[in-house]
């Protein structure tokens, strides 16, 4: 059995237990929104604005991409086109709510300045048994070695009491980074273009051994629900957004029976389908 985490999964078990269990075990499937989905557009759009020379790294450029990665998104999820249905497939106005997330990003940082080491990067290690696996958005290296790892976010920057959630996900990038390359990541940073600000960090070593400690508890409170099935809801105002609500016997529902085989697709991702590996990184 393959055990392995991600900072997606690790969040949704922080937040609910139940919310893990219908993702990752009962694999139900979320509806995309239109926030999931202008967040997948503009990230593969700042990811393909780099293959482009500096100097032709304009905003114009960047909202020049927008229509054709609309169409690669569209190809590959053709339920995205659902989200336009109400607008007869027009896009225009689609389009524009990109390009207001992108000038706010030219606002932040100036690309004809940058040459990442990586986009979109795909990072792995172990750690006691425990795999923890991600996709960083973009990885920054100075030519000292020091590296930045950078994280697009198109919604709003967290209030002060939500921050801590919102820099696991950059620790645990950082620790993986730390234990596959032996050097702890120089800065954090998150890239907030719902409200154009920047949060970030320059992690020591006793903050990631922190993170490493608390992986380790997530993953023993996984297993410990797996091997009991009790896989309890925590309700919260984030119950309003969750797809899965009216399953929830914290909302009147009830969960569909746990399949034969939950307690080995709780832990193991070869069988928990996309939602147990993939990030996407456009969490708002």
């Amino acid at each position: 059995m393959a055990a392995a985490l991600s900072p997606s999964r690790a969040s949704d078990f922080m937040t609910c237990p139940l919310l893990y269990r219908f993702r990752v075990v009962d694999r139900l499937p979320s509806k995309p929104t239109t926030a999931t989905a202008r967040g997948t557009l503009v990230h593969a759009v700042l990811e393909r604005l780099f293959d482009l020379p500096s100097d032709e790294r304009t905003l114009d450029a960047a909202v020049g991409l927008v229509p054709g990665e609309w169409q690669r998104l569209v190809e590959t999820e053709p339920e995205m086109l659902e989200l336009l249905a109400d607008r007869d497939g027009d896009t225009t106005e689609w389009f524009a709510g990109a390009g207001s997330l992108l000038r706010t990003w030219f606002g932040l940082e100036d690309p004809t300045r940058l040459e990442p080491a990586e986009r979109e990067l795909y990072v792995e290690t172990e750690i006691d048994g425990l795999t923890l696996r991600g996709y960083v958005d973009r990885l920054d290296v100075a030519p000292s070695g020091a590296m930045r790892v950078v994280d697009y976010k198109t919604g709003r920057a967290p209030s002060e009491h939500f921050e801590a959630k919102a820099l696991f996900q950059m620790k645990f990038y950082a620790l993986v980074l730390w234990r596959l390359r032996g050097e702890i990541p120089r800065r954090l940073q998150l890239v907030y273009l719902g409200n154009g600000e920047i949060l970030a960090i320059e992690p020591e070593e006793r903050d990631l051994l922190a993170v490493e400690r608390k992986v380790k508890a997530l993953w023993a409170a996984i297993q410990h629900a797996a091997e009991t099935g009790d896989w309890r809801p925590n309700p919260s105002r984030l119950c309003d957004w969750c797809d899965h609500r009216a399953l929830c016997p914290a909302w009147g529902g009830t969960p569909p029976p746990l399949p034969d085989d939950a307690a080995t697709r709780a832990v193991d991702p070869a069988l928990a389908g996309a939602a147990q590996v993939v990030e996407t990184g456009v969490d708002a």
